[in-house]
């Protein structure tokens, strides 16, 4: 098998895109756009709001892909209301300041931040902010925004919005997220 030379370039245009909605797949979209861009050698960097630092595949992954940097910034074990700490809205703070340091640094061709419509959705962060992140964007940066429950105001700030739809899922009939399948 020959694998074919790639030749690293900037993006022209950078878009904002909205990955939302009750369905499977907003991460797994959004990581599938950071493994074709580090293929063609462009740089990301991913902002992990909400998740914690325990063992999934997709950080074993990441650590194997070259020019793909990624901080993880949620609590282990965090769950979500009515259990909201101040460490967990300080890591998402802390997630959002990163994202935007990246984000404006000139180092990243593509910016991800992962569940950060969760982390708006449950009141970790401030829409505000968000939205000041993304006017900030530079013209030639793609950003992804994944998360359940997008607020509507994104859509209008967004290139492309898309809506996963869950239709049917095993966990609907008791069946727990397997290792190297869902996590």
């Amino acid at each position: 098998m020959t694998i074919m030379p790639h030749k690293s370039f900037s993006l022209a245009k950078g878009l904002v895109q909205v990955f939302m909605g009750r369905g499977r797949g907003k991460t797994s979209v959004a990581l599938g756009t950071v493994m074709r861009a580090s293929g063609w050698g462009l740089k990301t960097y991913i902002a992990f709001f909400l998740k914690g630092k325990h063992e999934v595949g997709e950080y074993k992954t990441l650590s194997r892909l070259p020019n793909v940097d990624w901080a993880v910034c949620g609590r282990s074990g965090f769950r979500g209301p009515p259990n909201i700490t101040p460490e967990d809205k300080e890591l998402a703070r802390q997630a959002l300041a990163s994202a935007s340091k990246a984000l404006k640094s000139g180092n990243y061709d593509l910016v991800v931040l992962d569940e950060v419509n969760m982390a708006v959705t449950w009141k970790v962060i401030d829409l505000e902010d968000v939205i000041r992140l993304i006017k900030e964007k530079p013209p030639n940066v793609e950003l992804i925004l994944t998360g359940r429950d997008a607020d509507p105001r994104l859509f209008e700030l967004a290139d492309l919005v898309t809506e996963m739809v869950n239709i049917k899922h095993p966990y609907d009939k008791g069946m727990l997220a397997r290792k190297g399948i869902d996590y």
